[in-house]
């Protein structure tokens, strides 16, 4: 890799119809490279179906979820009785040592997996609400991702920057994102030994975290303007098509997949717009 490059990446890909326009969207008229798709999402037929055949350089990930909806296996340690996810992320770092409950989230993971791969070829797996950076959660990850031949691997290291907006800071969600970095950066730093014991692929930081609820056009600009050494920078949305969502939030996420001048400065940053499956190609 010789110089810097830049992924972004749509999480949440199947969750409904209004995550997959939002990829559609964001790959043909905008500069979305990237998805992650959840296989328990309540429109992953329509995504394998009609989203990912018309959108082919598109990189596809497995978004691995074990927090929100209906597990794809039989899975009580993780799931209330109707079979639905129910544990907290404090819970999974409790229970992360207990080997049966590891062995439990390894069953729906390979299902989910396999499930993705069954449609489509993956060149990376992540994770909804980032429960795979877990140490020991993170362990099964990378050697399903080794045995199944996902070359790439997200890790959360983010660096803290600075957005000139304020309103951002009066947020009560920056704090809480602010331990979230912390947190996911001392994970990182274990985990990255993990990725090289796999011999799998990952990049050097990600944008998301230290703004989650608040990524907009500015906190892309801003979070790679921090970035001046040669890296491989992966930014997570969550966007959702104008038509069919109510949530503000995520519309102004999905205008970033939209918006040129970004797409601009991030090219005179010297980023070059990129996927994990191009570096995979390309190595």
């Amino acid at each position: 890799m010789g110089n810097k490059k830049f992924i972004l990446n749509a999480d949440d890909f199947g969750m409904s119809k209004a995550f997959n326009r939002a990829v559609l969207d964001g790959y043909h008229n905008g500069f979305l490279t990237s998805a992650s798709l959840c296989a328990n999402g309540k429109a992953f037929n329509a995504a394998v179906n009609e989203i990912i055949p018309e959108c082919p350089n598109l990189g596809i990930g497995v978004h691995l979820n074990i927090m929100e909806g209906r597990s794809l296996t039989k899975a009580p340690m993780l799931t209330n009785k109707r079979g639905k996810f129910n544990n907290s992320y404090l819970k999974l770092i409790l229970n992360s040592n207990n080997p049966k409950f590891l062995e439990q989230i390894e069953y729906e993971f390979r299902t989910q997996i396999e499930t993705v791969m069954n449609y489509t070829k993956v060149d990376h797996i992540d994770s909804h609400v980032h429960t795979h950076a877990i140490p020991n959660i993170f362990k099964l990850t990378a050697r399903l991702a080794k045995e199944y031949n996902i070359p790439y691997i997200r890790t959360q290291h983010e660096e803290i920057y600075f957005v000139p907006e304020f309103k951002k800071y009066f947020s009560m969600k920056y704090p809480v994102n602010l331990l979230k970095i912390l947190l996911l950066n001392y994970y990182t730093k274990i985990n990255k030994q993990t990725v090289k014991k796999y011999g799998l692929g990952t990049n050097d930081f990600i944008l998301g975290v230290g703004y989650t609820g608040m990524m907009d056009s500015h906190t892309i600009e801003f979070g790679l303007k921090n970035l001046d050494e040669v890296c491989l920078a992966e930014a997570l949305i969550h966007p959702c098509h104008y038509a069919v969502v109510n949530n503000n939030q995520h519309y102004a996420e999905f205008l970033i997949t939209q918006n040129k001048s970004l797409k601009d400065k991030i090219g005179r940053l010297g980023f070059e717009l990129t996927n994990y499956k191009k570096e995979y190609a390309i190595q």
